[in-house]
């Protein structure tokens, strides 16, 4: 197993406004960011799953696998054939759902190994390349579908979209058709807010306000990314946002303030918080999966 340690760098790009004893609450300034495993393509979509001694899942996309990492045992393959999965998240029931790029559609794995579709078209028309994901406590899944994966083919649905699917009754909605290339996408620990990453030439993360019925209404600028474009992002127990740069992981609190950034080694995909306790942040980027240990725990969607 690789285990390839590295000296936390606290990067404060606005001091105006961010203060170390802010950030120092979330992460330990003598922390570490380890790096886990090596030598894969285009890692993408951390996800904690915590049955079996606890394990992660995460893609590598170009590789079209997915893998799996545990502190006892090390990385192996998942699943091969994953029809370049990106995002991952799991359910109430712990099923994995994944965005699929090449299936160009949002897949569940059951807990017995049965792999099957989800949804996969809005009114007959199939989706572009679902990039990721994330679950609502009432079960509703916020998806967002840019065109990354489509690789020339055309758009049938004709736009970058943020959907919502409610697996209970199977129906699908469009949440937000304005975005140039939607990509990470979190919810708040109340659910009463939903961010969503625009990688494209915006480069900021959006927030909405969430109705009760899951419709979205007061977009606005949470935050924008300098470094690159904003990408995989996740919320902590107490609603901070922890977002992918190309230049490490960027946290803010609520108001959108930057709080620090942790470097790493690699540009950040993606993140998840994960471990026995919550409080290990898994980063995957690049050709590697790194982690280091935070003093905050993360949500479980």
């Amino acid at each position: 197993m690789i285990q390839t340690t590295f000296v936390l760098f606290l990067c404060f790009l606005c001091p105006f406004s961010a203060k170390a004893d802010d950030f120092a609450l979330c992460v330990d300034p003598a922390a570490t960011v380890r790096k886990l495993a090596g030598d894969m393509k285009f890692t993408e979509g951390p996800v904690w799953v915590p049955r079996d001694g606890g394990y992660l899942i995460f893609s590598d996309i170009p590789a079209d696998e997915l893998k799996r990492w545990s502190e006892k045992d090390g990385l192996a393959t998942f699943r091969k054939q994953g029809h370049n999965t990106n995002g991952n998240i799991l359910d109430a029931e712990g099923r994995l759902i994944s965005c699929e790029h090449s299936g160009r559609r949002l897949s569940i794995l059951d807990t017995d190994g049965t792999l099957r579709t989800l949804v996969d078209r809005f009114v007959g028309k199939a989706f572009n390349s679902p990039n990721d994901v994330v679950i609502a406590r009432d079960g509703a899944v916020y998806f967002t579908d840019p065109d990354y994966g489509l690789r020339g083919q055309p758009s049938e649905i004709g736009g970058n979209w943020v959907f919502r699917f409610d697996p209970k009754n199977q129906s699908l909605r469009v949440l937000a058709k304005d975005f140039d290339k939607p990509n990470g996408i979190a919810l708040s620990p109340d659910g009463k807010r939903l961010y969503v990453a625009d990688s494209g030439k915006p480069k900021h993360i959006r927030v909405f306000d969430v109705a009760a019925d899951g419709s979205i209404s007061n977009g606005r600028v949470f935050c924008t990314i300098d470094k690159d474009a904003p990408d995989g992002i996740r919320c902590d127990a107490d609603g901070r946002v922890w977002s992918s740069a190309g230049d490490g992981v960027r946290i803010f609190d609520p108001s959108g303030k930057l709080l620090g950034t942790i470097q790493v080694p690699e540009s950040p995909a993606n993140l998840c918080f994960g471990g026995a306790d919550g409080k290990t942040l898994f980063i995957t980027a690049r050709t590697s999966l790194y982690a280091i240990e935070v003093r905050v725990k993360g949500l479980t969607f």
